[in-house]
């Protein structure tokens, strides 16, 4: 992709003006901005919105270096090495649940956060010693860089790094793989769940459901940022607050399986501290 393409300050009556909105970045938030971009288009004549995943930390770098508009990330700027968080403005769209997700021939229906870290550390490498069946576990990852995976690790492995395994581009992909692979196990955000291809276990006793999240007995959440940097286009405000209208926020945020900020009762800060909505 190459620069930001605004060609035109904004749409007249006289002569209608093509104008770009470039978003780049998780693949978890990518659905939402999608479907948004879609429909702001229908309304906004002239207005092209294109997304593309590559994942949180290519967002981020993208839009720090001016190469988009918008950098999609689930997780903080402040979270990502060589990104210079001051320079950008948030946008806290979504807020997205993780789950881990298994094989269907696993059988296993809940897993602890211990046993979350000793699966991906390793140091559990059948899954009957976690009381499932008698087959090796394959670790299948995010790749380096992406958001779904950084919330994984810090929330759902508690803050430890995943072992070395196959490593998928998407959430899209990793379910896939999971769906397919015996002994398989990853995580995705809860858009991307389906119980008809993987098996969704409890995270210590506690189902991943949106209800959980909002009322923070789920701890693998994370918000759904667009960042931008610099003055914002007009075009790109207009787009912006109707990201946060009640049109996106209160139907199209729950439909494509993700949670309105305004719903949740808990905030989590950079560090990863947790407090009630006031």
């Amino acid at each position: 992709m190459g620069a930001v393409a605004l060609t035109g300050a904004y749409l007249t009556k006289d002569k209608q003006q093509t104008i770009n909105l470039n978003a780049v970045g998780s693949t978890a938030l990518q659905p939402m901005v999608e479907a948004a971009g879609e429909s702001f288009q229908r309304d906004t004549p002239g207005a092209y919105v294109n997304v593309q995943g590559g994942g949180s930390g290519t967002g981020l770098a993208q839009v720090q270096s001016g190469a988009v508009d918008m950098g999609m990330a689930d997780m903080f700027a402040e979270e990502k090495k060589g990104i210079q968080a001051q320079k950008l403005t948030d946008h806290k769209v979504a807020v997205i649940g993780i789950a881990p997700i298994l094989n269907p021939n696993v059988g296993v229906k809940n897993l602890t956060t211990q046993q979350l870290v000793d699966i991906f550390t390793k140091k559990i490498t059948n899954w009957q010693q976690v009381g499932g069946a008698n087959q090796a576990i394959v670790l299948v990852n995010r790749v380096n860089g992406s958001g779904t995976r950084a919330t994984f690790e810090k929330y759902g492995l508690d803050g430890h790094f995943s072992a070395e395994g196959q490593e998928q581009d998407s959430s899209g992909t990793a379910r896939s793989i999971v769906s397919s692979t015996p002994g398989a196990i990853s995580y995705v955000a809860f858009s991307y769940l389906d119980d008809k291809q993987v098996l969704v276990p409890k995270v210590n006793g506690v189902q991943a459901t949106d209800q959980n999240v909002m009322n923070g007995s789920y701890p693998i959440w994370a918000y759904e940022h667009i960042y931008t940097k610099g003055t914002e286009s007009s075009v790109l405000q207009k787009f912006l607050r109707y990201l946060d209208s009640d049109e996106v926020q209160r139907k199209l945020v729950p439909q494509l399986g993700y949670i309105s900020p305004h719903d949740m009762q808990v905030q989590r800060d950079v560090d990863g501290r947790t407090t009630p909505v006031k």
